[in-house]
């Protein structure tokens, strides 16, 4: 854990980007009742969370830049406060279109994220950087457990808008503390915000999600999905050109070449594919009627109550994960994270039948989740200038979002592509997607085995980006 002088600071950094990571996951099992109480259809009511990823994607590595180049602190309090701006619109909503609007502002706290990387870099000592990295990454981990199991109680005793109310209060007095205690990083990359790699990283990435996000609705073969795919393709083509010829890029290309870096973003992506597969169809698979031959019949609560497991481990382990790195190095510990994520898939592919089945399950993946989440920001942080450390960290984030969204596509296809005459999906094809699932955490192993390791004095060195200040790394 930090200083007694930086508790203070991480625990502003860690309550924000939690609550964060809790709204991510804390609507998803209230859809339905949303649905009821704003009288809408259910195509509409899922871009609630259509639009809180979007709007997180595109918000997380150009604001984690700006940190970067204006200030961390002042970015961070910013970022706060339309957190807390979007929290208090969605709970007043008065309707489905105003509720996607405060899920859109919401989205810009993703930048949370690399924002407090980077003052944890920048203020902690550099023997707590690691493990305060790896203590926040558990935070981070456990916030999108919190909000799968604790959505079903709040909705049944309260009601779905007190999932916004709460967070209203926690983010206002985190908005107070953090400018009063949280330093300024003395920190600051030169130049400016690239508006036009900005417009451009925005683009391409909106045409990327959007479709992969409603393909299950508006049919593959579209002509909406092929086209915005197509899109997504020219835009990423002239946003790399136009990245690599500027003098101040949004994302400096160089440092995402760095090997480190390249072979930890893959392993992200990759292993995001699976974790956010497992956090969207495992609680369906739970609650459907086991006249379908397979699941469990559990209400909204119990079967977040059965995801339990996944939240405890998720904590424990990003927080082992700090006294381990220094040990065993963060290679190893993503690459067991991603083989643990792989294992519990397996297990659930072989044997789905029983409750405790799913407790493991769980819990594997839990392990697995705080092991990797931890290792990736450490391998990010460790690899790259203190003055990049807020576009990189945002990148890999992004990029984990943007294998989460495959591979919730994917799995979707599977499980939904033949349905039962009730409606309902067939046994093979959740048996399929957990399978699927294995197989790309299986292959975040193997990207992880390719991260390098390199040394110098005892200690490993990331590489610094050509033309900048070389950093030691803080990963072995």
């Amino acid at each position: 854990m930090p200083r007694p002088s930086s508790r203070l600071t991480f625990a502003v950094l860690a309550t924000g980007a939690g609550v964060f990571a809790m709204l991510q996951s804390l609507i998803a099992p209230a859809l339905p009742t949303v649905q009821h109480a704003l009288h809408t259809s259910q195509s509409t009511a899922t871009w609630v969370m259509t639009a809180y990823l979007l709007s997180a994607s595109v918000f997380t590595p150009i604001l984690g830049r700006v940190g970067d180049l204006v200030g961390k602190k002042r970015t961070l309090v910013a970022v706060l406060l339309a957190v807390l701006a979007g929290c208090l619109v969605a709970a007043l909503a008065p309707n489905i279109a105003v509720l996607i609007v405060a899920r859109v502002v919401q989205g810009i706290g993703g930048a949370l994220f690399p924002l407090s990387f980077g003052i944890i870099r920048d203020e902690f000592a550099p023997s707590e950087v690691s493990g305060s990295i790896s203590n926040l990454s558990a935070v981070i981990a456990a916030g999108g457990g919190v909000g799968m199991v604790a959505a079903g109680p709040i909705v049944s005793a309260l009601d779905y808008r007190w999932l916004f109310w709460l967070p209203v209060g926690v983010v206002a007095a985190t908005v107070l503390i953090a400018l009063r205690y949280v330093p300024e990083s003395p920190n600051r990359a030169g130049g400016k915000v690239s508006w036009t790699g900005a417009w451009l990283l925005s683009g391409w990435l909106v045409a990327l999600l959007l479709p992969l996000s409603q393909a299950g609705q508006w049919g593959w073969g579209s002509a909406k999905v092929l086209g915005l795919f197509a899109v997504a393709v020219v835009l990423f083509a002239v946003w790399l050109a136009t990245e690599a010829r500027s003098s101040s890029p949004l994302i400096d290309l160089r440092v995402l070449r760095l090997p480190a870096v390249w072979t930890t973003n893959t392993a992200a992506l990759l292993f995001g594919a699976g974790m956010y597969a497992i956090w969207s169809f495992l609680p369906g698979f739970v609650q459907t009627p086991s006249a379908a031959g397979y699941g469990f019949g559990a209400s909204v609560t119990a079967s977040g109550l059965l995801m339990l497991p996944m939240l405890v481990a998720m904590f424990l382990s990003g927080v082992l994960s700090g006294r381990l790195e220094p040990r065993v190095g963060a290679k190893a510990l993503l690459t067991t994270g991603a083989a643990l994520g792989a294992v519990a898939c397996g297990f659930l592919t072989l044997w789905p039948d029983e409750r405790w089945h799913i407790a493991v399950v769980a819990g594997l993946f839990g392990l697995g989740i705080g092991l990797a989440f931890a290792s990736m920001a450490n391998l990010i942080v460790g690899s790259v200038p203190p003055e990049q450390t807020g576009a990189a960290t945002g990148m890999n984030a992004n990029i984990r979002t943007i294998g989460g969204s495959i591979g919730a596509a994917l799995t979707s296809v599977l499980v939904t592509g033949r349905l039962q005459p009730s409606g309902l999906p067939y046994a093979s094809g959740y048996t399929h997607g957990w399978a699927l699932l294995a197989l790309l955490c299986l292959a975040a192993a193997g990207a992880a085995l390719l991260v390098p390791v390199r040394r110098s004095a005892g200690r490993t060195v990331g590489a610094a980006a050509p033309g900048t200040t070389r950093a030691p790394a803080q990963v072995r």
